[in-house]
């Protein structure tokens, strides 16, 4: 296990990027040495952006009438962002979200990636996995589009492809609507980097366990075992 100390939501920063485990693609140290991917190519967002600037930013209404076409998206913006999630991705996710069912059911929902979140800055997110305590759902109309604000642990896992600021940027997000936790789960590593506060964060390594606090009181697992498939 190791103490983490830095702010997220700044990717100009160095000190968020030390909150990340090495070897991950285009991850920085504080020395601003870049760890895995391309060092000389452009993000391939940056492209799109440029193209997509005199477009219309989509609604809320309009993002989710988009059609299926079987990726998963967050309205980031005014733009419908796409975020990686490959088939171990999601066999992961379900893996977990069904381990956090029993702790949670008593007292709260768990929710699957489908499921958007409206942070306070309007922007759309959607973990792969979170959990929102019942208190905070109107027993008589359980909300049928977004959430409003974050929910009280939002978890991604991270793909080697990720799109590291904007991964950054969106722990801040959390935190800034409403979130007690932040799991960041790096398969490549077999680690977890569990956030209490936007500052500060602890890594877990394979032999760790994994606690969910005051929060989730009843719910702890080896963290190699987060990563088990078959």
């Amino acid at each position: 296990m190791t103490t983490l100390s830095g702010s997220v939501g700044d990717p100009d920063e160095s000190r968020g990027w030390s909150q990340l485990p090495k070897g991950t693609c285009g991850v920085r140290d504080p020395n601003g040495a870049r760890h895995g991917g391309a060092s000389n190519t452009m993000p391939k967002t940056a492209t799109a952006r440029s193209t997509r600037k005199c477009k219309k930013p989509l609604s809320e209404a309009e993002f989710l009438r988009l059609p299926d076409d079987g990726r998963k998206y967050e309205l980031v913006d005014g733009e419908a962002k796409e975020v990686p999630a490959g088939f171990q991705h999601g066999i992961l996710a379900i893996h977990l979200a069904a381990q956090l069912l029993p702790s949670v059911r008593p007292w709260g929902y768990v929710c699957d990636s489908s499921t958007g979140f409206r942070m306070v800055n309007g922007r759309i997110r959607s973990p792969d996995v979170a959990v929102v305590a019942r208190a905070r759902v109107p027993t008589s109309d359980i909300p049928k589009g977004f959430f409003e604000g974050a929910p009280d642990l939002a978890i991604e896992i991270v793909s080697p492809f990720e799109d590291m600021p904007d991964l950054l940027s969106k722990v801040a997000e959390y935190f800034t609507s409403g979130a007690q936790q932040v799991w960041l789960l790096f398969p490549e590593q077999c680690e977890v980097v569990v956030y209490h506060t936007p500052f500060d964060a602890v890594r877990l390594h394979a032999e760790d366990e994994l606690t969910g606090g005051e929060f989730l009181p009843d719910f702890r697992i080896k963290v190699k075992k987060l990563f088990e498939i078959g």
